[in-house]
């Protein structure tokens, strides 16, 4: 049986501030290992196994992140099959809704896998035989979901109130009911009780079953999410979901809206490793502290530290703790996060009090990544910025033009292709070109190698937003 993987890939993930911001959140770093959490969940659902097949996945996503998700697939080696773009983020409900509305449009009776993008799940093995299982299920018109063992009284998620106690058959079993997320003194009485599974928001179903469930239990959706799949427009291999009607979508998750209302509902109990990666603590966990429960990154140093996390993320930054009990201390090259582990769910306020006082820190990385590549700021200052520019083999930036700057690109790695006004010519590894303030100028790699430039920015406005586009290969407006 072919399954189709759905990835839900829009979150902006506060909690993993400073590293994981709304321009580049955490499922798109490399938070455990050396590829990002959307890639190994990605990864995860494109191996075959046993009496399973995959589809290439479907993702659903916003506008800002459509090109990193395909870029990442794509590095990934997996096809990158729809990407469904959300023209604003209105929860798990109508991306649930959305995805199966296209899907049908081929094959009512596809079999979709809901995930996460943002987990970490390492026994691939395990998690596929949980799905095979999960199939049983689905072939009696169940919606399946799946219940991760409990090894603590964790407050932070929510959990499954099973109809049974589980077995080690990893069989599915009747749900009783939706826990949300309970205090220390519940979690532990029903950690005791053995019969309650944390909620992994990872669902297994048909997508007709779906379907009925929506008519069922939340109608009001069906009409501005049908209307917008069925008026979606193609744009550069991206799929486009109609905005006007979107947006009458109810902002609403899938477990409010179908899975706690619905009565053909099963669990398939998994006891392998899972993490939402929620906060720091849970990443200083999954990262295997040593013998005196310490992780450190490259680039950080512990010295008579305890249960603790050290982590710098950024190139030059030696991040050193001494005496350190219980801390969380994440570097980056423009903002550290220095707090209590067991305050790692409050990172989130930090991150509200920086938008408050209309710090970019809360929202924005250093580094800048578009379709063609990124580019980070090295110096600013009033009248001018030295930037890192960096462009993927065979890629280009838009023509365009600025009111208020001129620019002088040296190019550092690899050959550019600059052209001014009428003229185009290569540049090459340690040659320059100056661009005058109005000319109409792009720039691109022709090479099979990435090409690194420094460009040197003079002028009495230097916002991003200062962009005449002429032409652009990404229809970027």
């Amino acid at each position: 049986m072919k399954i189709t993987p759905c990835l839900l890939c829009g979150g902006s993930g506060t909690r993993l501030w400073p590293l994981s911001r709304k321009s580049y959140p955490k499922q798109f770093a490399s938070l455990i290992g050396e590829e990002s959490l959307f890639q190994a969940s990605a990864r995860r659902v494109s191996q075959a196994a046993g009496g399973l097949s995959f589809a290439p996945p479907l993702t659903i996503t916003n506008n800002d992140f459509r090109f990193i998700v395909a870029e990442q697939l794509t590095e990934a080696g997996i096809d990158p099959g729809p990407i469904l773009i959300e023209p604003e983020g209105r929860n798990t409900a109508p991306a649930v809704l959305a995805a199966a509305l296209y899907l049908a449009q081929h094959d009512p009776e596809a079999v979709m896998l809901v995930a996460p993008s943002d987990h970490l799940i390492p026994d691939t093995a395990a998690f596929l035989a949980s799905v095979e299982a999960g199939l049983s299920a689905v072939a009696r018109g169940d919606l399946v979901t799946f219940g991760i063992a409990p090894t603590r009284p964790e407050t932070g998620y929510g959990y499954l109130h099973l109809g049974a106690q589980p077995d080690s058959s990893g069989q599915p079993i009747a749900l009783h009911n939706f826990v949300e997320k309970p205090d220390l003194a519940n979690a532990e009485r029903m950690l005791s009780a053995g019969d309650y599974l944390w909620n992994a928001g990872i669902f297994l179903f048909r997508v007709a079953d779906i379907l009925a469930a929506f008519e069922a239990h939340a109608p009001e959706l069906l009409d501005p999410v049908r209307q917008s799949v069925t008026q979606a427009r193609s744009d550069l291999g991206f799929v486009r979901l109609e905005p006007e009607a979107w947006g009458k979508a109810r902002d609403i998750s899938i477990d409010y809206a179908v899975m706690e209302k619905a009565q053909n509902l099963s669990v398939v109990p998994f006891s392998g490793e899972w993490s939402d990666l929620g906060g720091w603590d849970a990443v200083w966990r999954e990262s295997g502290p040593d013998a005196q429960g310490v992780v450190c990154s490259d680039h950080a140093t512990a010295i008579e530290c305890a249960d603790s996390l050290l982590r710098s993320e950024a190139e030059g930054v030696e991040l050193v703790g001494i005496g350190l009990e219980n801390i969380i201390a994440v570097a980056m090259q423009d903002a550290v996060l220095v707090a209590a582990k067991d305050r790692a769910q409050d990172v989130k306020e930090a991150v509200a009090a920086l938008k408050a006082r209309g710090a970019k820190q809360a929202t924005q990385l250093p580094r800048d990544y578009r379709p063609w590549g990124w580019f980070e700021s090295l110096a600013t200052g009033a009248r001018f910025q030295v930037k890192r520019i960096v462009v993927h083999p065979g890629a280009a930036l838009s023509l365009q033009s600025h009111f208020h700057r001129s620019e002088h690109w040296i190019v550092v790695e690899g050959t550019a292709e600059v052209t001014i006004d009428d003229t185009t010519r290569l540049i090459s590894e340690n040659q320059s070109v100056y661009i005058p303030l109005g000319a109409v100028h792009r720039l691109r790699n022709p090479g099979k190698v990435p090409m690194v430039l420094i460009e040197v920015q003079t002028g009495t406005y230097l916002g991003e937003d200062d962009i005449i586009r002429y032409e652009d290969v990404y229809a970027r407006s």
